[in-house]
């Protein structure tokens, strides 16, 4: 299990509630299922390893998943709901983490947060429309010194100003 794994590009649509899955993500989810020998009680892990391999957690997939355990839709639902690693929506190519713990909040991190809103027409929990960037905001970072610090992909950015944060996000966009 790769944990630096890339997020699904697929150029499939995005899985909509009621939808089949597409054979080839239903033929990895039974193979990942399978590899637990269809053991409800690794839920979580399976989910982990569905997540990677598909870039986030559609209903269709929940709904696979609940089948394949003879577990109820509601539980899948209850334990993605409930852990903050799992997302039932699709990440950006690149991931944004915004530092909000006391040390960052003191030294601004909530203007920054709100300047990267601005920039990118998003809240945290969001994807930009065309797939490029996700928002979220974390508690630590673990670069407490270095506040307000701000992850996008692997990369820190430490000591970021509201001001910086344009010129910040315009590098990713030039990555293709």
């Amino acid at each position: 299990m790769a944990l630096n794994a890339e997020p699904c590009t697929c150029s499939e649509p995005k899985l909509a509630p009621g939808q089949p899955l597409p054979p080839d993500v239903a033929t990895e989810v039974d193979r990942v299922v399978a590899r637990y020998g269809s053991n409800p009680s690794s839920l979580i892990n399976i989910l982990h390893e569905v997540q990677e391999l598909v870039g986030y957690l559609p209903e269709p997939v929940l709904v696979h998943v609940a089948e394949k355990l003879d577990v109820p839709v509601a539980d899948v639902h209850g334990v993605v709901s409930f852990y903050a690693l799992f997302t039932m929506k699709p990440k950006g190519r690149h991931r944004i983490s915004v530092c909000k713990g006391t040390a960052c909040y003191v030294r601004g991190a909530p203007r920054v947060l709100e300047r990267i809103e601005k920039e990118l027409g998003i809240k945290p929990g969001d994807t930009t429309d065309d797939g490029e960037f996700s928002l979220d905001v974390v508690r630590c970072l673990g670069a407490c010194g270095l506040g307000p610090v701000a992850m996008i992909d692997e990369n820190v950015h430490a000591r970021l100003k509201p001001d910086l944060v344009p010129a910040v996000i315009n590098r990713y966009r030039d990555k293709a």
